[in-house]
């Protein structure tokens, strides 16, 4: 252990001590968890920083407009809004597909072994 890591583990206890930390926001709920697995692990800090400061690559939006489409799918009982999700939700994919075939295109050989390998195991 460092000086710095004793020096912040202290401050921590003490405002644990004081009660600072009984009023925040979220306290006694589960966390919302990201599911980060189909970023490379090298990426995943980048993708959070790109993501907090409100910038994503338009493939992850995509792939979250994709994911609120399905599930508004699951609920959904009217037929109309049933057809006009469905449709939605083909655009996306499609363009997806082309982003993804774009970016993959223009990757070096090597990483684009991995990639594609990556891509057919899941």
């Amino acid at each position: 252990m460092d000086f710095a890591w004793l020096v912040a583990e202290d401050k921590i206890k003490t405002a644990l001590k004081n009660g600072d930390f009984d009023n925040l926001p979220g306290k006694g709920k589960p966390q919302k968890l990201e599911d980060l697995s189909m970023i490379p692990e090298d990426l995943r800090i980048a993708y959070k920083v790109m993501k907090n400061s409100g910038y994503l690559p338009e493939e992850a939006e995509l792939k979250s407009e994709i994911q609120s489409l399905e599930e508004l799918l699951t609920f959904c009982e009217d037929e109309t809004d049933r057809k006009r999700l469905k449709k939605r939700l083909s655009e996306k994919q499609i363009r997806y597909n082309q982003v993804a075939y774009e970016r993959r295109a223009n990757l070096p050989p090597e990483y684009q072994d991995k990639v594609n390998k990556k891509l057919s195991e899941s």
